[in-house]
């Protein structure tokens, strides 16, 4: 994936307010890349632009060969739908389905006759093979993140984009979804971005990026960082 000069502006009572300053970021195929910094520093912002969520002011992006400009909202649609899998601090399920039911959905839209097949064996795969047919309100946060990680890699994503993932957890069953997005991604070969506030947790990545004011103000490699501690 790619970010050319993107910027990202938006007009308040104010005045404008610049969310993103000419952005410039490439990422390699498979490379984990924390993003860290500040609240308002732009990190959900830039995840929501790579995503084809919010479009930039300004700016070229690219992801899996896929120029996002190019796309009106049903193509940007298609384009998540295949390429990227998305997972939020707040797991964004839908109350009234089942566990199988959340996963199978995006399979569903792409019109795959093994959707809830291929649901079953993602649940199994995080550990939750006894809960297909229980309901968000019937399942623990942990368990809720496990569903979102399971719908999120059950596409085979080339890229996902994790925002706070472990943010409404505590503190032991955060470090298990998290081991459980890295061993997924580790199987599927997925290129990870990773938004959070903690820089242990970004250490964890082959890269840091610190956001500061809507810049890339530091861009460190994994060497590096061993080497500053």
């Amino acid at each position: 994936m790619s970010l050319s000069s993107v910027e990202v502006k938006l007009a308040s009572a104010g005045g404008i307010v610049n969310i993103l300053r000419g952005i410039d970021l490439a990422v390699a195929e498979g490379e984990t890349v924390g993003i860290i910094g500040p609240s308002g520093s732009g990190k959900s912002t830039l995840l929501m632009v790579t995503a084809g969520l919010e479009r930039p002011t300004a700016g070229r992006i690219v992801v899996a060969g896929v120029e996002l400009g190019g796309l009106d909202e049903d193509g940007l649609a298609r384009f998540r739908r295949d390429h990227v899998g998305i997972v939020f601090q707040s797991f964004h399920l839908i109350q009234t389905m089942s566990a199988l039911e959340n996963v199978a959905i995006p399979l569903e839209l792409a019109g795959r006759a093994d959707a809830f097949d291929r649901a079953r064996a993602a649940l199994d795969a995080v550990g939750l093979a006894r809960r297909t047919d229980h309901y968000p309100g019937q399942l623990s946060g942990g368990e809720q993140q496990r569903v979102a990680l399971a719908r999120a890699f059950v596409t085979g994503p080339r890229l996902l984009l994790a925002d706070e993932p472990t943010g409404n957890l505590d503190g032991a069953t955060g470090e298990q979804v998290i081991e459980l997005m890295f061993d997924l991604r580790r199987q599927y070969g997925t290129t990870l971005v990773l938004i959070t506030h903690d820089p242990a947790l970004a250490a964890r990545t082959d890269r840091v990026i610190r956001l500061a004011d809507g810049r890339i103000v530091a861009d460190e490699r994994r060497p590096a960082l061993r080497a500053a501690g």
